[in-house]
This record gives C-alpha cells, structure tokens and sequence, in this order.
C-alpha cells in the first residue's frame, strides 16, 4: 500500500475507542494523534498540521458540538467525522448542519470506518496543501496572527511574499503589538517551516554572555568555558533566527551580526576557523534605529543590511476593528485553561475593551482578558473589566456632541428644575433671559 500523507485527529474520552481507532488508521499507513479533551484537541490543532478531525460528541466538560464549531470557524478546510455512541436525530441534524462529512455510530465495523474514512478526506479542498492552515482570504487568523484590518491585511500580504526566500526582514512596533507572531508567521506559513525557527531575545541576556549564545564558544575561551558549545546560529542553520530588540546589541555584537549578514558564516568565541550557516535573519525593535544611528550606538551599514524587508505592525489603537476577533480568541483560550468551558463576553464589557487605546496594546489586552476570565463565571460583564478601562472617554469624533448642543442641553435641564422660570434660571447661569432665548432657538 502506498504511504499516506495525511495527519489525523481523533478526539474521544474513551481510551480503548482511541486506542481501536488509532489500530485501523495505522494499518492504512495514516499517522495519527490522540486527544482525550476538546482542550487536549484544540492544542494539537495549534501547533500540529492535521488533515482530518474524527470527534466524539458525548464528552465531559466542552462536547464535540463545540469542537466542530471551533474548528469550522478557524480551519474552514478542514473535514470533520463524527463518531458516537449515543445518535439522535437531533444530532444528526446539527452534525450536518454544521458541515460535518459523515456520521458514524458506535460499535462500528473496520469496513464502514475505513468507508467513512475515505469520503471525509475526498471533501479536501486540497491533499497536499495543509489543512489546519486558517484561510488566508479570510484573513481571522494567519499562523497565530489575528485580525481582519486593512493594516493587518497589509502585513499578511507582505507575508506572502517574504515567507519562501530567505531576504532578511526587520519588523517594527510598539511593544506588545505582535512582533515575534509575524516572524513565526513568516517562518511557519513558508516552505522552511521544517527546519528551526530560533527567538533570541537581546534585551534578556546580559551582554558580556550575548555575543557566545549567538555565535556560540570553544573550550577555554573564558572562564567557565569547559567544552565547545554551539550558539544560536548554528542551532538556526537552515531556518529563522528571530533578533527581537536588535537595538540592546553591543556594537560588538553588531559587528559580527555583519559579518553572518555579508559572509554568511560564524565564528565562535574564542575561535579562528569560521562556520557556513544558512539562516535567515528577522530582527526587530520597538526603538528607534535611525537615531541610535545619530547617536552612533547602532551600526549604519548593519541597519542597511537588516532592512532589506521592513515590515510596520501597527499599534492596536490603529486597528480596533481586530479587537472583538481577539478577545474571542482569549476567550476561548483561557476559558479552557481557567474554567474548561468556553466564556462568552456582553455587548457593553466589548464595547467597553473596543473604546480604550491600549498602550500595551495586545498585550496589555490578553493580560485584562486573562484576569476577566478567572474572574467570572460564564459571562464577562462590565462588573469584571478594570475601573481605568470603564472611565476612558470614547476617543472618536462621533463621540462627543457639539459645544452649542451641549449649551443647549444643559440650559433645557435648568429650566425643568425650575418650572421654566427663565428669571431665575438666568441667575442660576449667570446670564440674562435675552441670552436665553437665542441659546434655546439656535
């Protein structure tokens, strides 16, 4: 038999149908993976290519029901089977409904899985392409990107075009907006995704120990250097290193940053002979590089060498149109992890988290839904937002109301807790009834 290629989810809190299950789809030479939970699942479909969901739907805490619904909104393409002990026609419908495949019930026979097996992956949009990729068209989620913005849009197409060659990308933002999810996006969703994506955060390592993680060491060459040891270049070789706060590096460090760029080779501390390394470099910085440059703490010919693709991720506040898509995406994944259920959020606490500006921007945004989750039941309200985010007036033109309306307004209350006496609500205003009456037929 010819060796399959596809990668199959089965979901079932019954081990020994896992167990049945997973028997029949390796004697057909698919590769399989095992979830016992919807929140077991939900993390294998993250970080895993799979090409075919097989759920129960009678499961303790969150049901496949929900399962399925999960996953016809982030991975559209992806087939679904159900398999379950207890059928109704109840769920029959819903199954359908929701775009399941086919429907198999417990106990069943190795011919009529095998039969369901093959008309599920038959629905495949395509067998070769992956299948847990979200939909790029519809632009809810890319990799771990989220948002459906013109500013998000324009970065996912700059995506497209970077993510199979190895140009060397530098990515800008505020802290907090997203910078490493682009760099594992341009990794990931490319034709390397294969081969080691590395993160290297210069701001978090000392930089008298910088230079050795990166380029590595030999023995001996300073104290406590007891064997040759390979840095994060070598470990990337073939892959993506990831430089977030490219502007902590030393000049030092910089200067050899250079060399990797122009020579495409390493050497390690304390070393003569040099090492090849295929890698491609992203780096990125939430400073300012340019006047680093002035100040001459960064390299000019470096910045050159970094910024053959730059990207802009845009602060939050730019793109407030992505924050309902990402506070369902918090929802969902601390609702599973704090409550084992899926916690839904009220029009006025979203209205609320849509009107702030978020200065710590994604961030800050996940921390707030994080804390709202633990702190509710089911539902997140007003009542478990933060008291900063419920007194921040709206920011937007349509806002705020005119200074004649307003005048207007307020000199029409005062006459109604007066009984309309103009005389004395002219002394409560401190002006005369001639005023009045021209304020009020404005």
């Amino acid at each position: 038999m010819q060796l399959r290629n596809e990668n199959i989810l089965i979901v079932d809190d019954d081990v020994h149908i896992l167990e049945l299950m997973q028997r029949h789809l390796q004697s057909w030479n698919y590769h399989t993976y095992k979830a016992i939970s919807v929140k077991e699942a939900v993390t294998i479909l993250r970080d895993t290519t799979i090409d075919l969901l097989i759920t129960d739907l009678k499961m303790p805490e969150i049901d496949g029901f929900e399962l399925i619904k999960f996953v016809s909104e982030h991975y559209p393409r992806l087939p679904k089977l159900v398999v379950t002990g207890y059928p109704s026609v109840q769920e029959s419908l819903a199954t359908i409904k929701s775009g399941v495949v086919d429907y198999l019930t417990k106990p069943f026979t190795k011919e009529e899985l095998k039969h369901a097996l093959d008309k599920s992956l038959l629905t495949s949009d395509s067998k070769n392409q992956s299948q847990t990729k979200p939909v790029v068209e519809h632009h809810k989620a890319y990799g771990d990107i989220i948002g459906n913005s013109e500013k998000i849009n324009e970065v996912i197409q700059v995506i497209e075009r970077v993510k199979d060659n190895k140009a060397t990308i530098f990515i800008k933002g505020e802290s907090g907006t997203g910078k490493e999810l682009v760099a594992r996006a341009i990794h990931y969703q490319g034709k390397f995704s294969r081969a080691a994506f590395i993160a290297v955060n210069c701001g978090g390592i000392p930089e008298n120990l910088l230079e050795a993680e990166l380029f590595g060491y030999v023995k001996g060459a300073f104290t406590g250097a007891e064997t040759n040891r390979e840095g994060f270049f070598q470990a990337a070789h073939g892959g993506t290193i990831f430089l977030d706060e490219i502007g902590n590096a030393s000049l030092t460090v910089q200067s050899r940053l250079l060399r990797v760029l122009q020579e495409k080779e390493v050497v390690r501390v304390g070393a003569t002979k040099a090492e090849k390394v295929d890698v491609r470099i992203i780096a990125a910085t939430n400073g300012d590089l340019r006047g680093m440059i002035q100040k001459q703490t960064f390299r000019e010919d470096l910045f050159y060498r970094l910024t053959v693709v730059e990207i802009d991720v845009a602060p939050l506040r730019e793109r407030k149109e992505d924050i309902p898509l990402l506070v369902d995406k918090f929802l969902f994944k601390y609702g599973i992890e704090y409550k084992d259920r899926f916690v839904k959020i009220t029009p006025d606490a979203l209205a609320i988290l849509t009107r702030y500006d978020w200065p710590g921007n994604i961030r800050e945004l996940e921390n707030i839904m994080q804390r709202a989750v633990i702190m509710c039941d089911k539902l997140i309200d007003v009542e478990h937002l933060p008291e900063h985010l419920k007194h921040t007036l709206p920011l937007s033109s349509e806002a705020f109301v005119p200074l004649k309306v307003m005048e207007k307004q307020y000199i029409e209350k005062v006459l109604r807790a007066t009984d309309n006496n103009k005389t004395k609500a002219a002394e409560i205003l401190q002006i005369d009834r001639k005023t009045i009456r021209q304020k009020l037929s404005d």
